[in-house]
């Protein structure tokens, strides 16, 4: 059986903006506080030269645009919704769209700040039910509930997927399904963001996905970045790199993150591109964005 291409999310995300683009619901200047007196709709729109989801390649090193909404009121509560190209190939079936809604709750005390909310990753047009024994089959989608705390450029963020992660099932050390569901699958993001004024900033993060009952599926991501404001606009160039199993040439044992080029699904049967990436790899990530 061949091996099954394994989708990892956000950002953010969420993504987890730390590592990749999408706007995290639950990152400590995501959206105003309840201090804020006024309810806000703004939007955000990005051109990236990679898409990063927790570490992970999310459109085989191929550019991404993204975007989307956020809505907070002065009471403390907030939704959004974030949109983003994507490849099949890293585990989304038949799709190119992902699309994330979110929504929670955020308040501050002094230098402290908490963040707490559920998030839905949606891939419109996508096929679960070639991603192993009993998967889905509608749309790959993802499930997760968050609660973040953060202090002064410093925040942690716990999230805890409450279906299967990515509608993924459970894959042994030879590639092969065993049924077993991924739901209490678990991501602990920590980053720092920090002023430097005069429009520079720097930014780091480093998490852990704990992903149940895949073999070889947990792995640590790192990242540094630095951005710099140009009235408005933001400039960005981040260093992304992971730990994670992804070896294409010859592995022993089931490498989840070498994803190929394009997946497309016939009735619960995966067929995979002919061109394979390790997902996880090491890269620069250069991007232009634009919150209005």
């Amino acid at each position: 059986m061949k091996k099954l291409a394994l989708v990892t999310t956000l950002s953010a995300a969420l993504a987890v903006p730390a590592i990749a683009q999408t706007p995290d619901p639950g990152q400590a200047d995501a959206a105003p506080v309840a201090a804020t007196t006024a309810a806000p709709l703004t939007g955000n729109l990005g051109l990236f030269s990679s898409y990063r989801f927790r570490g992970i390649d999310q459109t085989f090193g191929k550019p991404a645009l993204q975007g989307g909404f956020d809505y907070a009121h002065a009471s403390g509560f907030y939704v959004g919704n974030w949109n983003s190209n994507v490849s099949s190939g890293a585990g989304f079936p038949d799709g190119n769209l992902e699309m994330d809604f979110y929504g929670g709750y955020k308040a501050t005390f002094g230098d402290f700040g908490i963040d707490v909310g559920a998030i839905y990753y949606y891939y419109p047009g996508s096929d679960a039910s070639g991603l192993g024994i009993g998967a889905n089959s509608g749309a790959v989608n993802n499930k997760e509930l968050y609660i973040g705390g953060s202090w002064k450029f410093l925040s942690l963020k716990y999230f805890y997927s409450v279906d299967d992660y990515f509608s993924l099932r459970g894959v042994d050390s030879a590639g092969v399904s065993t049924g077993k569901n991924t739901h209490g699958s678990q991501y602990l993001d920590l980053s720092a963001n920090y002023d430097l004024g005069d429009g520079w900033g720097i930014n780091a993060h480093v998490g852990r996905l704990n992903l149940k009952n895949v073999h070889n599926g947990d792995y640590t991501d790192w990242k540094l970045g630095v951005t710099k404001d140009l009235s408005g606009w933001l400039v960005a160039l981040s260093y992304v790199d992971t730990n994670a199993s992804g070896n294409c040439s010859g592995a022993s044992s089931y490498q989840p993150y070498c994803f190929t080029n394009s997946n497309s699904d016939n009735h619960g049967v995966i067929t995979f591109g002919s061109h394979t990436k390790d997902a996880g790899r090491a890269i620069a990530v250069l991007s232009v964005s634009r919150t209005f």
